[in-house]
């Protein structure tokens, strides 16, 4: 399937995935995420039950802390 992962056509060799394991398989490892699938910002809770499906927008926003 053909999805758009933070503005960049990617192709994933699956019917659909999951939030989580799409994390796993693309290495997003940082603990402070914002994820949103076309538009809609995700609670953590829903990562393991959301799927991606072919032509979806998935946004990873990587929230940083500092002074």
């Amino acid at each position: 399937m053909k999805i758009l992962l933070n503005n960049k056509e990617e192709v994933i060799e699956a019917g659909s995935i999951t939030i989580s394991e799409l994390l796993v398989l693309k290495k997003f490892t940082w603990k402070m995420l914002i994820i949103k699938v076309n538009g809609r910002v995700l609670k953590r809770s829903e990562y393991d039950t959301t799927t991606v499906k072919d032509g979806d927008d998935v946004s990873v926003f990587h929230l940083i802390t500092g002074g």
